[in-house]
């Protein structure tokens, strides 16, 4: 380990001035199109072509193209006609809309709805509540009829959970052995990504996507294959309507956007409805236990508190939710990804 006086304590702190700028410029191009023009073309382009092909000013482009060099995001080869950029493997495999692994949805929807809410982070922390009020004039009391305000805004958040769990999906639902569970309900499953990792990862299985009936329509038109029998759908409010009888629950991402009464109450009411035998897997990113890091998942917490009721917690506050709703032999496995996965049994 350094000692701290080995830390370079200015440069540290303009390297975090310029986060904002690094993840822009990133938003930026893929918003643009500069990684998908530069992956159909399949040679080095110039500047000025690929500012004409995208319709932008040349001199922007430029300075775009070579932060985006800069980032690693793109390479340059300097000939004698000029610099010519192409893309680099990180982004064909996560930048460009074409590939399974893109990341394109959760870009755009950071890059457009999330950082309006972190414009009045200074307000959440003076109040305690997300910021859909002032950034989008809407009720900021139910999270999710802000974030669902329009189709469109629907559309790009479950696009970008879907890209989400097509990096991350299988670590966590790997993370334990599931097969022993054949009949599984995803709560909140949203687009369905996690459920069809799930029934590629365990065959025998069979997973219900339960979710608001607008969130279930687009998932069925949309991102899940009508071919595709081993997913079905359950339409409701986990809180508010009964929740069908299963082996195995799956809460990815779902007991973050809420406090803890909110999630004992729905934790309780899986174990009601869960069959003898059978369990709960929360997928969450995980606090360290005093809370010391990872950054991601301090910064992720932050988020929660702009958008949603929420936060993210450590294993052991997670542990105690499930036993308080009468789940016992809590395990948690570490990934060493962005999600870990916490499994509690009936």
């Amino acid at each position: 380990m350094s000692s701290t006086e080995d830390l370079d304590y200015p440069q540290i702190i303009l390297q975090y001035n310029s986060g904002f700028l690094v993840s822009k410029v990133m938003f930026t191009a893929c918003e643009l199109g500069v990684f998908d023009l530069l992956l159909e073309s399949g040679e080095p382009l110039s500047s000025d072509t690929i500012a004409a092909h995208l319709g932008t000013s040349t001199t922007g482009m430029e300075r775009l193209l070579d932060a985006c060099v800069g980032l690693k995001l793109l390479a340059v080869e300097l000939t004698q006609e000029g610099a010519l950029y192409r893309n680099t493997e990180i982004s064909n495999i996560y930048l460009t809309k074409s590939s399974p692994k893109s990341q394109y949805h959760i870009m755009m929807y950071y890059s457009n709805t999330v950082y309006l809410c972190w414009h009045y982070l200074a307000d959440a922390v003076r109040e305690g509540r997300n910021q859909y009020e002032r950034a989008f004039g809407i009720s900021s009391k139910d999270p999710f009829g802000a974030m669902y305000r329009s189709e469109e805004e629907m559309l790009k958040f479950m696009s970008g959970q879907n890209s989400v769990w097509s990096i991350c999906g299988r670590d966590v639902l790997a993370a334990f052995d599931l097969s022993p569970f054949r009949q599984i309900c995803d709560l909140g499953g949203g687009g369905g990504a996690l459920a069809q990792e799930c029934v590629s990862l365990y065959p025998n299985s069979m997973v219900t996507i339960y979710d608001l009936p607008k969130v279930v329509q687009v998932a069925k038109e949309q991102f899940i294959p009508p071919e595709e029998r081993r997913i079905t759908f359950h339409e409701g409010d986990f809180f508010n309507d009964s929740i069908p009888e299963a082996e195995l629950y799956i809460l990815s991402k779902i007991l973050h956007d809420w406090d803890d009464d909110k999630c004992r109450q729905l934790l309780t009411k899986v174990h009601k409805a869960c069959k003898p035998g059978g369990g709960v897997l929360l997928v969450e990113s995980l606090l360290n236990e005093d809370k010391s890091g990872p950054l991601e998942t301090q910064l992720y917490s932050m988020n929660m508190l702009v958008q949603t009721e929420g936060k993210e917690r450590t294993a052991g506050a997670y542990s105690k939710l499930l036993e308080a709703a009468g789940f016992g032999e809590v395990e948690v496995k570490k990934t060493g990804k962005l999600y870990d996965a916490v499994l509690g049994r009936k």
